[in-house]
């Protein structure tokens, strides 16, 4: 009876592969759970940025409105519009 090495071979392989993986889902597993909370806060605080900022302006602007002060309102909006440009947020106008 002729063995086959090569099909023996490819078996060890694959044996070897699949324990190698094991081994590394095993300890990526923990840091991934824990990257994962991470995110989660992170989102969190972000939404609670965003809502903060969004009310810090409604009132700004209402301010700006109620008191008619255009000027200042053209440049708080041209300053934030520089900011989000910036950031990459919105495409820069003037090139």
């Amino acid at each position: 009876m002729k063995i086959d090495w090569i099909l023996i071979g490819w078996i060890i392989d694959m044996i070897l592969n699949g324990v190698v993986w094991l081994v590394i889902v095993a300890l990526a597993l923990p840091l991934i759970d824990k990257t994962d909370k991470w995110t989660r806060k992170a989102v969190k605080l972000m939404g609670s940025a965003d809502d903060f900022i969004r009310k810090v302006l409604e009132d700004f602007f209402e301010l700006v409105e109620k008191k008619n002060l255009q000027i200042l309102a053209a440049f708080i909006l041209m300053i934030i519009l520089g900011v989000l440009a910036q950031i990459g947020l919105i495409p820069k106008l003037i090139t």
